[in-house]
């Protein structure tokens, strides 16, 4: 009964993570740009930065789902490990690139960035822990600032998603 819950909730998961791709961008999948009207206001070689992060970002979680189901514990510790490590901030980048982030960036953005990065290490360590129970509430949470981070900062870009809709009920 115990398996079946936990895989329940694994379907449950992927349902939920692959619908909400989908209806965030149902003609441009797996291609996420930072538009001219988005709430960030970067140069053009930022917003490239940016979507090659988002790109990354995006196409490791997908690869953590089946990971999870199967257990396949190192799999989720390099994918999450190389999420967590590509903190945009970290990347090589020009110094006029760090001057107009730290003019350009809320700090809220990087607050949000860094608690990001930070339960993508959380789950690599449940991972390395092989606790599943652990790996699914940090995959979770990964997937939540995802969204929050979207309804906020890229309303333009995920109208499904926008800042007055997200967390009405205070639950995350």
């Amino acid at each position: 009964m115990k398996r079946f819950i936990y895989l329940a909730v694994i379907a449950l998961s992927i349902y939920y993570f692959i619908s909400i791709s989908l209806a965030s961008e149902f003609d441009q999948h797996e291609n996420h740009t930072i538009e001219k009207r988005s709430e960030l206001h970067l140069s053009h070689d930022l917003k490239v930065i940016l979507n090659q992060e988002m790109n990354g970002i995006e196409k490791g979680m997908m690869k953590i789902i089946p990971a999870i189901s199967a257990g396949y514990w190192e799999t989720i510790i390099n994918i999450a490990t190389k999420i967590k490590e590509s903190f945009i901030l970290k990347q090589k980048l020009t110094q006029k690139q760090i001057e107009e982030l730290r003019r350009s960036l809320p700090p809220e953005f990087i607050e949000m960035d860094q608690r990001f990065h930070s339960t993508a290490g959380k789950l690599a360590h449940a991972a390395h822990q092989q606790d599943s129970e652990l790996v699914n509430f940090y995959f979770y949470k990964l997937h939540s600032l995802c969204i929050k981070c979207h309804s906020t900062y890229a309303s333009d870009r995920f109208p499904n998603l926008k800042k007055s809709n997200y967390g009405k009920t205070g639950h995350h």
